[in-house]
């Protein structure tokens, strides 16, 4: 038997995305799990079940390596190769002998550099408390320049050919030099300023830069495109594995607090197209019991008291991101994720533990702006129309949540079911694949 079980995030980003991959994994024995969108900016948090369980943060690997499947990064991943290489010794100091030995690399996927990473901070920092929410990894940069500039950017397969890769790093340095927002005179205003200047000026990047992507090339697999149809074609279930969430997706998210990724399931159905692949579909969408958003954009639901009793222990205040903030579930998002995202099998609700710790329980059904009470959010007729998405990140401006309290987490689980449309096909109480439920079996009662 063969299927593919598509993962997205219905909401911000932060849904609990690592967990649920880690559980699928071993659920089903995935022998692969699929990195369809996002880059090194991810952090899917997998803690492995009993007393000694171990921790990880995946950024760049699939969620599924500690249950033992194997990580194909496909042509949409962004890859920070530096990144990577430190996440790797984590990885072998958690007991994965090679973690690049059950990996393989898109020789297409575009590479992040530390050139467009220092002027995505940059542009970060001139914006000061006009910030768009960027997570500082130069995810953006990157996109902009393969845009711009097509095969004269760098990606994978580059890094094996030494000639080539100088001189597309000399390109980029010098592209991005010239994007700079802020002066030569200015570099000096704060100490985060002055490194990343010293970033995009310094001239012996080679001496250093060179040598460490020769490191990464000896240890990485770096694969034809057609290596994942062969993969599709293995018996077996294969995981694919989103990253961030379809609020912040480039062309459907809320202009400009969004990424420069494509987070619906978009491109997880080009790859299984591409593949002419014949095996079972599942489409899975992942939102917490409650609402979250790391950095700046719109939270309607949003509540600072909640987000001070649901304190979070893999978020916080970040560099880059800034504040993380909580709310109620909101069923008017989630209506919203679902038109964007497209048809569901089954929906995953993450963190029903952290509603015990609250004295009461409420849901947004829906907002008041003025008069009016909107129940919907309508995506834009068209895609690629950021003016329509920047009308619709206005409205939620004036918009202010009209909340439901609802008697325990059942209660919740029937409502965001029907606001959906869509079963609900997983629970979590906790970190770990123990602490997953199946709704197939007997879902315990929720305070």
């Amino acid at each position: 038997m063969q299927q593919a079980i598509l993962t997205v995030d219905l909401g911000f980003g932060d849904a609990g995305k690592g967990s649920i991959v880690d559980y699928l994994t071993r659920q089903h024995d995935a022998h692969t799990v699929v990195r369809y969108n996002g880059g090194a900016q991810a952090g899917h948090r997998v803690v492995t079940p009993g007393a000694a369980g171990q921790a990880h943060v995946f950024a760049q690997f699939g969620s599924g390596t500690l249950a033992g499947a194997a990580t194909h990064l496909s042509r949409f991943m962004l890859l920070d190769p530096l990144a990577m290489m430190v996440e790797a010794q984590h990885l072998h100091e958690l007991g994965v002998p090679d973690p690049f030995a059950h990996t393989t690399i898109d020789a297409r996927a575009l590479v992040i550099t530390p050139f467009q990473r220092a002027i995505n901070r940059l542009k970060e920092l001139s914006r000061g408390a006009g910030r768009h929410g960027s997570c500082g990894m130069g995810i953006g940069e990157t996109q902009a320049d393969a845009l711009a500039f097509g095969e004269r950017v760098l990606r994978v397969g580059d890094l094996a050919r030494p000639d080539v890769l100088h001189a597309k790093l000399q390109f980029l340095r010098a592209v991005n030099l010239a994007k700079a927002p802020v002066s030569p005179a200015d570099r000096g205003a704060s100490p985060q300023l002055a490194a990343e200047w010293e970033m995009l000026t310094a001239t012996d990047w080679a001496d250093w830069l060179l040598p460490t992507y020769a490191d990464f090339v000896a240890a990485a697999q770096i694969v034809p495109g057609a290596h994942l149809h062969a993969i599709l074609r293995q018996p077996g279930t294969v995981i694919f594995e989103g990253a961030q969430g379809v609020l912040l997706d480039e062309w459907r998210g809320f202009h400009p607090h969004t990424t420069w990724s494509t987070t619906t399931l978009a491109n997880a159905d080009q790859l299984l197209g591409e593949a002419a692949y014949a095996g079972r579909v599942t489409r899975l969408g992942i939102t917490r019991a409650y609402a979250t958003r790391h950095g700046a954009g719109p939270l309607v639901s949003g509540d600072d008291s909640l987000t001070r009793a649901l304190p979070d222990v893999a978020n916080g205040f970040g560099a880059w991101q800034r504040d993380f903030r909580s709310g109620w579930l909101d069923l008017v998002m989630l209506r919203y994720a679902r038109d964007v995202v497209g048809p569901l099998d089954a929906l995953a609700v993450t963190c029903l533990d952290r509603l015990a710790e609250l004295p009461a329980i409420q849901v947004c059904d829906h907002y008041r702006s003025g008069d009016a009470i909107i129940e919907r959010l309508t995506p834009a007729p068209a895609p690629y129309d950021l003016d329509y998405q920047a009308a619709l990140t206005q409205t939620l401006a004036r918009c202010r949540p009209v909340l439901t309290s609802v008697t325990d987490g059942d209660a919740l689980l029937a409502l965001a079911s029907a606001a959906l449309g869509v079963p609900i096909g997983l629970v979590s109480f906790g970190p770990t694949a123990a602490d997953k439920q199946s709704v197939r079996k007997s879902v315990r009662k929720m305070g």
